[in-house]
């Protein structure tokens, strides 16, 4: 039985660690042609490439490589991001900080779509994938401002992108990852167990997921099981944006 992504090329920002990483091994098992893409070196993928994905004539001139290399692009999961290291309200946030974490989650993603999108339209439609998250559409005391904005920003153009496209044979949906126990998470909790915790406490479920939970959605949305799915809030976060008290 073949793969649900057999022979299809699917380009993977971000796909040096975490999300990124394991959803590129998952769409390989499943007979995906993958490009993973990465400013660091050591990306998944049968093709890799280093690419600042915030830098416009480089996002232009990957796809191009992709293009001209495989003949087509069928599926695009724009997964790059950044968090700042530590919890940041509004009055905290510096305004370098703010602009950093735009750039890299807001703009590459808006990049990703501006030149992604026409080799998808060009070779027969396909699937847009952009990563977002929970703290899209929930508030916290615990504020990192400038991180909830842009997945915010992110889940907004999403949605619209999915209408805009419809007919025209593209799907855009965003993903919305709970808390995932990746390297950046654990980096952020290692020092404080109560600050995890404290979000633990969250989750009906009583656990972070994992990525290998986040990359199967991923791959949900990037196959033709998810046909009838587009400009769709796709939340994976065990519960947490359903909950008003959790069993103890």
């Amino acid at each position: 039985m073949a793969g649900r992504l057999a022979g299809k090329v699917c380009v993977i920002t971000g796909a040096a660690s975490g999300i990124g990483a394991e959803s590129a091994r998952l769409f390989v098992e499943e007979e995906a042609i993958v490009v993973g893409v990465d400013l660091d070196a050591g990306a998944e993928g049968e093709f890799t490439l280093q690419v600042d994905v915030a830098d416009e004539a480089g996002v232009k001139d990957m796809y191009a490589q992709v293009r001209e290399k495989y003949g087509r692009i069928d599926v695009l999961f724009n997964n790059a991001g950044i968090n700042p290291p530590a919890d940041s309200s509004v009055l905290e946030t510096e305004t370098d900080v703010w602009q950093k974490v735009q750039d890299v989650n807001v703009r590459s993603v808006f990049l990703c779509c501006k030149y992604g999108i026409p080799h998808l339209i060009e070779t027969g439609g396909g699937s847009v994938i952009n990563t977002a998250s929970f703290v899209a559409i929930l508030g916290a005391a615990t504020s990192q401002i400038s991180y909830t904005a842009s997945k915010g920003a992110v889940l907004a153009l999403s949605r619209e992108l999915g209408v805009e496209f419809a007919r025209r044979g593209v799907r855009v949906n965003a993903l919305c990852p709970g808390p995932v126990n990746t390297p950046l998470l654990e980096e952020l909790f290692a020092s404080d167990p109560a600050r995890a915790s404290r979000r633990l406490v969250h989750i009906p479920m009583g656990r972070f997921g994992e990525a290998r939970e986040i990359a199967k959605s991923a791959l949900f949305l990037a196959s033709d099981d998810s046909s009838f799915v587009t400009a769709s809030t796709f939340m994976v976060d065990g519960g947490l944006s359903g909950a008003y008290v959790t069993p103890e």
